[in-house]
């Protein structure tokens, strides 16, 4: 798996298949993402500058993948960037964090996450690796960052948390030629267990935003510290 997120070619791919189906390169509207991605839901306007959501609902296994893309203004890519790959700062700012830290793994960074679930459900943890790149694309420098789900012995199941197994994410970030940054965003995770609608309901419409939102928040705090 670490040879898969290394290879050049294979984050080129993640970054095409990413700007491609965001829609985003000649508008923000959400309009094109129609025919972009199939059996979309209308894209939400996020209200957090301008982020939109299309949200794909997957009937075979009543879940949902989620494309994030638009501006966060005031953001520059690189403090975005930051931002994001901070996971000292990300307990600080996000509320669902339970524990989350970096630990070496046979050469390579494993990242442990546990995110809080509302009481009676388990908690979910995922075990995953990620890395960083910034890339040169007809001139245009951009940020990528590749995360997925991996499988090493030194992160054993727990009792009473559930392991998501299915999980990636992938992020660019560029200028828009201002102050702040366009973002294109794919997610998708398989939390496994038995969830109840509302909660899958909540998620599409409320977690992804609010997350985004909270990420939002961080960065202006982040760049205040620094």
């Amino acid at each position: 798996m670490t040879q898969t997120l290394s290879s050049r070619r294979h984050w080129r791919h993640e970054l095409s298949v990413l700007l491609a189906q965001s829609a985003t390169r000649a508008t923000l509207s959400p309009a094109p993402c129609a025919s972009c991605w199939p059996n979309l839901q209308l894209p939400r306007n996020l209200g957090t500058n301008r982020l939109f959501l299309p949200v794909l609902f997957l009937q075979r296994t009543g879940l949902y993948e989620y494309k994030v893309f638009g501006v966060l203004e005031d953001c520059p890519p690189a403090l975005l960037a930051d931002v994001y790959m901070d996971l000292d700062y990300r307990k600080q700012w996000d509320q669902y964090v339970k524990e989350l830290y970096e630990k070496e793994c046979n050469g390579e960074t494993v990242v442990y996450w546990e995110v809080k679930y509302p009481f009676p459900m388990s908690n979910r943890d995922y075990v995953y690796i990620r890395q960083r790149r910034e890339l040169d694309v007809e001139g245009r420098k951009i940020y990528v960052v590749l995360a997925q789900s991996t499988s090493v012995p030194q992160f054993a199941e727990r009792p009473g948390v559930i392991r998501v197994k299915g999980y990636k994410q992938s992020l660019a970030i560029e200028s828009d030629g201002k102050k702040g940054s366009k973002v294109f965003m794919y997610y998708f995770d398989n939390p496994g267990g038995q969830i109840p609608s509302w909660l899958i309901n909540w998620a599409a419409k409320n977690g992804v935003p609010n997350f985004l939102k909270d990420l939002a928040k961080a960065c202006q705090i982040y760049l205040q510290k620094t």
